[in-house]
């Protein structure tokens, strides 16, 4: 293997690599892929996104099946802890063997040890064995993902005091939990526990919860979670954090000054973001810039100030997010080779795997005043669908802004049962730069969630029909 030249190599295993790696064999690259945890799929299949939505699929399961008397389920629901953390298991093999599967398929070199980039075109490994082995190759791209944020002054144990991987392996469902930061993993997380049992407290440092998300529906959605039994506490800044064998305990402030607040718990989630991560890579070293962030710095075409090293998804600007990383990768080597890879940073969708699920896209409200843009709003609430009334499902709205004259859609923003599937119709007419009107026209089938965008768009105009 350290004989061989080749056109690419990826340094990491997670989405933005893998698809990277794939893509650039589909393109005819002898290509190889770095990655130090000997299981495929980086930290979105292995401690993220895949087994938080495993999780947060069968905790929806359970709450839903234990209020089930007002459809005729009726009968004792009780929980197996043990074997609902087997299945999310079972689903992460299941995935990251099947990634292992298409490297093979497409001819692709897996390489488990930790990398270091040497010089432009040569990757050091060093193998799980502490063995070192010296890779040639015409282009690196750099992959690497990013990590938990720490808070200044926490320590994360994994034990009492969990980042959100420690958070999907509890043994036992916390009586109280306490999660430090009201994003999005935060949010998924805490409502996992808290419909397994947990009493569920989430701490902030703004003043509201998902910061980022569209004002309206951010409130919305903390009222809806309110509901549900999630407690707040916002403005408030976590000074402490003591863990014992028994339990923890936060301390807390107001932001703007005043008595501190001791709260105990079970368990404390710190979810208050991501950082990237590219320790280890010898970027400084090297030269390869970075800006006041840690993101390494690229050009149009994903290549650093050094020639021949590429980055993408989670180290360099943008949303970390899967799909983006995944986006970036492909982008990336069809660049590589002679091809026009793109991404359009401003229709990135994102999605809150809660119940109702939050999905958004494109420019806020909060934006669009802010940049001046003349705007008009349609909405609808899923209360006036049919499919929603039938699904016992009706919390949320659609919410759809476009131009007060030309009518081209701006932000589509959606809290409801299966918000991040709708999304994607929105995605699609904006990347064509679709009219309300567009949407509005468009034939919805009936009964149906969607028929709600199409409500919305028509709304718009003032025309909705249901409301």
């Amino acid at each position: 293997m350290t004989d061989t030249t080749y056109d690419l190599i990826v340094i990491g295993g997670g989405p933005g690599g893998y698809v990277a790696a794939i893509r650039a064999a589909q393109l005819g690259m002898k290509v190889a892929c770095v990655d130090k945890r000997g299981k495929l799929g980086g930290t979105c299949l292995n401690v993220g996104c895949i087994p938080s939505k495993a999780l947060l699929h069968d905790s929806e399961l359970f709450e839903e099946a234990g209020h089930g008397a007002k459809r005729g389920i009726i009968g004792k629901i009780t929980l197996d802890l043990k074997a609902m953390l087997a299945r999310k298991d079972e689903v992460v093999d299941g995935l990251t063997k099947g990634v292992e599967g298409l490297f093979k398929k497409n001819k692709i070199d897996y390489v488990i040890g930790t990398a270091m980039i040497a010089a432009a075109g040569k990757v050091g490994v060093t193998t799980p064995d502490k063995k070192s082995l010296l890779l040639n190759t015409r282009r690196i791209l750099i992959a690497t993902g990013s990590e938990t944020t720490p808070l200044p002054g926490v320590t994360i144990d994994e034990q009492r005091v969990v980042s959100s991987t420690g958070a999907l392996t509890f043994s036992e469902v916390p009586k109280k939990l306490i999660v430090i930061g009201a994003g999005v993993i935060g949010l998924e997380l805490g409502s996992v526990w808290r419909r397994l049992g947990a009493e569920v407290t989430v701490v902030e440092f703004l003043d509201r919860i998902t910061p980022g998300l569209d004002a309206e529906i951010s409130r919305q959605f903390q009222k809806i979670l309110e509901k549900q039994g999630i407690a707040f506490r916002l403005s408030a800044k976590v000074t402490k954090v003591q863990a014992d064998a028994k339990g923890a305990r936060v301390t807390a402030e107001p932001v703007s000054g005043g008595k501190a607040e001791e709260l105990a718990a079970d368990y404390v989630l710190v979810a208050i973001g991501r950082r990237p991560y590219t320790q280890g890579l010898g970027l400084k070293e090297l030269g390869v810039a970075e800006d006041e962030r840690g993101r390494v710095k690229v050009n149009a075409h994903f290549e650093t100030n050094v020639p021949g090293i590429y980055a993408i998804g989670d180290v360099i600007s943008g949303p970390m997010l899967a799909h983006k990383a995944e986006e970036d990768g492909i982008a990336a080597v069809e660049t590589m080779a002679g091809q026009k890879g793109h991404v359009n940073y401003n229709l990135v969708p994102g999605v809150i795997y809660t119940m109702p699920e939050v999905a958004t896209i494109g420019k806020t409200e909060e934006q669009l005043k802010t940049e001046n843009v003349s705007y008009k709003v349609g909405k609808f609430p899923f209360l006036a669908n049919s499919r929603a009334r039938t699904m016992g499902m009706t919390d949320g709205f659609v919410k759809i802004l476009a131009d007060a004259k030309t009518d081209e859609v701006y932000g589509v923003h959606i809290i409801g049962a299966q918000a991040g599937t709708m999304i994607a119709e929105a995605a699609i007419a904006m990347e064509f730069r679709a009219s309300s009107e567009d949407i509005a026209r468009t034939c919805h089938s009936h009964p149906d969630l969607n028929e709600s965008i199409k409500e919305a768009a028509m709304n718009v105009a003032g025309r909705a029909i249901h409301i």
